[in-house]
């Protein structure tokens, strides 16, 4: 079951996988993790940052975010 999940999460835009970790992450917040455990999951989730595209500029990060603005309040 995981392996499907996480075929249907590659599937996801990048804003869309974005918005599912922070979710996951807020889900983890009210919950006790060990250290150990919690080192780990932030390693793997550093991996799931990890791209070979290069960051994108403070404008292409202005345009996406208005746009994300344009998308949320105007449909």
């Amino acid at each position: 079951m995981l392996q499907e999940l996480k075929e249907q999460v590659l599937k996801l835009t990048p804003s869309d996988r974005l918005a599912l970790v922070s979710a996951i992450i807020e889900s983890l917040q009210d919950t006790q993790i060990s250290e150990p455990e919690r080192y780990s999951a932030v390693k793997r989730m550093q991996g799931l940052l990890k791209t070979d595209q290069p960051a994108p500029t403070d404008e292409e990060v202005a345009a996406m975010l208005e746009q994300r603005r344009l998308d949320k309040y105007l449909q």
